[in-house]
């Protein structure tokens, strides 16, 4: 459906096709899973040296579980616990570096080195975090935090 030269393409350009592809993805479409299953396969596919690409929902004040790329994961992961968890209770996004030296981190696969975390909000509501891991430490830098909330605040009213 989508194709991107991502090996001749710099990241700003990268993440606005990705942020077009989104918007035409889930443009029109009510299911908040399916908008949530597409966007972690795009994200997936096109961002490089992921191990896991996917969403925990906001339910009843603790994050559970939504569509993802990559190995089995946490189910359930509560407030302020780990990189996730931190997300959610700060709503500040999360850009580890070197997951071995987070606080508290969990480790749902033990390949992981760095990951980044978004918090999705809508109207004042935490809808859910956006967990991005990959297994090279400093995978993630300024360019794909700002890139990811772009994409973020595009799906958050497409998943409220």
């Amino acid at each position: 459906m989508y194709a991107f030269d991502i090996a001749n393409t710099d990241k700003r350009e990268l993440y606005r096709d990705l942020l077009s592809a989104l918007d035409a993805l889930t443009a029109g479409e009510a299911d908040a899973i399916a908008n949530m299953a597409n966007a972690a396969a795009l994200i997936g596919q096109y961002l490089d040296d992921l191990n896991w690409s996917g969403f925990y929902r906001n339910v009843g004040g603790e994050l559970v579980l939504g569509p993802f790329q990559g190995k089995a994961a946490c189910i359930r992961i509560p407030f302020g616990k780990g990189v996730c968890g931190t997300a959610a209770a700060t709503r500040a996004t999360q850009l580890v570096e070197d997951v071995h030296a987070f606080p508290g981190h969990i480790a749902c696969d033990a390949a992981s080195r760095s990951e980044l975390v978004v918090p999705i909000v809508h109207d004042g509501v935490l809808i859910g975090v956006l967990d991005l891991d990959s297994p090279s430490p400093a995978r993630f830098d300024a360019e794909d935090a700002a890139g990811c909330e772009a994409l973020m605040a595009v799906l958050a009213p497409r998943i409220a």
